[in-house]
């Protein structure tokens, strides 16, 4: 069963964040198991970020959430965000 992780955020230093993402994705070539991931800023509330990110099970989340990148990766976003809360969401339907 797929999988979506959805991180909302709030920072001023989106260009940081998308810095260290690009540097967490060539660390991570080959052994990373995310499929795709889009970053959406709300339009209304332009502090407000949401990273949709997708895999192709809760347990291939799991192995990439493992990696030692993917720790670093958390703290330094960590420092870099006022807020940040996570959705593990199952797909249960999945069309186009």
């Amino acid at each position: 069963m797929a999988f979506i992780q959805i991180m909302e955020m709030r920072t001023s230093n989106i260009d940081e964040l998308r810095a260290l993402d690009e540097e967490w994705e060539k660390a991570t070539e080959g052994r990373r198991t995310v499929r795709r991931s889009i970053i959406t800023q709300d339009r209304n509330d332009p502090g407000r970020y949401m990273l949709v990110v997708f895999f192709d099970s809760y347990e291939s989340a799991m192995e990439n959430s493992k990696l030692p990148e993917t720790e670093e990766l958390s703290q330094k976003t960590a420092a870099l965000v006022d807020s940040i809360s996570f959705a593990d969401l199952d797909v249960i339907d999945d069309r186009s």
